[in-house]
């Protein structure tokens, strides 16, 4: 493939304008893209969902990694733009990321995976949702590579104990493997962000700890870090989940002392602390 033209190029051939509201900052370093693109895919081949695809200049760097590439936009604009430099090579998907069917496109013809990649880089308001439904269907995707506000990985990637631990932390290294890969500062960018970026990595597998419902087990956590100044025990005494008596009997079978607080908790203890409230009752 010949050099990838800058992202400035590509806005003045298209004569478009990066979209505020969209949250747009597109990174052209190929030193940084080619970094991501091999975390997301460490050996040549296989299939890659990438997420807001944008003016392709990741989508560029994954398909000379001989990457199967799935570009998911659903600006119009950055869609004309992806079929005209990128064409036939990349299956546009021009669609919301929020709400993929990752098990559909881990399946789909042609060369069905088994399980896929999913790289992006993201705006601070859609990784939740985001995460939560990659979270949801575990089990069609490898890994996640994403390009995060600098904070908000550091986060994700944070470790019990500390102030950055909390809901999205335990959750997401319940069933991954969770580092800060390279940081990323905001000059690469055009525009530039206010902030820093980073490169957040997740090796998904099998759960750390089983759960025996994980809607329970991810409101219980929500519950512990709600009101973070309080103990553990009052705080999911406040949330009312389950009958005190209940609450106390899973504290004590996890071996778990309800004057810690919850940003104290490993994510095997979280998991014990669900296994104790014992099977959910039919609803």
């Amino acid at each position: 493939m010949t050099a990838y033209p800058s992202p400035r190029a590509l806005l003045e051939k298209y004569d478009l304008q990066a979209k505020k509201s969209w949250g747009q900052n597109f990174l052209g370093d190929v030193e940084i893209l080619d970094a991501i693109a091999r975390l997301a895919m460490p050996e040549p081949g296989g299939r890659v969902v990438e997420l807001g695809a944008g003016l392709g200049h990741l989508t560029a760097r994954l398909l000379v990694r001989g990457a199967e590439v799935i570009a998911v936009e659903r600006d119009r604009d950055m869609a004309r733009v992806l079929r005209g430099e990128l064409g036939e090579r990349v299956r546009l998907l021009e669609a919301d990321a929020v709400g993929l069917d990752y098990r559909a496109l881990a399946t789909s013809t042609p060369m069905p995976a088994r399980r896929i990649a999913v790289v992006g880089n993201l705006p601070y308001h859609l990784t939740s949702p985001i995460l939560f439904s990659i979270l949801d269907q575990a089990d069609a995707v490898s890994r996640a590579v994403f390009l995060l506000q600098r904070e908000v990985a550091e986060r994700l990637a944070a470790r019990p104990g500390t102030k950055a631990w909390g809901l999205l932390s335990v959750l997401l290294q319940h069933r991954a493997e969770v580092r800060v890969a390279r940081r990323v500062p905001a000059g690469a960018f055009l525009p530039p962000p206010r902030v820093d970026s980073a490169v957040l990595a997740a090796e998904l597998g099998e759960p750390v700890a089983p759960v025996l419902d994980v809607a329970r087990f991810r409101r219980l956590v929500k519950a512990g870090f709600a009101q973070r100044r309080k103990t553990l025990g009052n705080a999911l005494r406040a949330a009312r989940l389950v009958p005190e008596e209940r609450l106390q009997a899973a504290l004590t079978a996890a071996g778990l002392d309800p004057r810690r607080r919850g940003e104290t908790l490993e994510v095997a203890e979280w998991a014990a602390l669900e296994r104790g409230l014992g099977e959910p009752e039919p609803e």
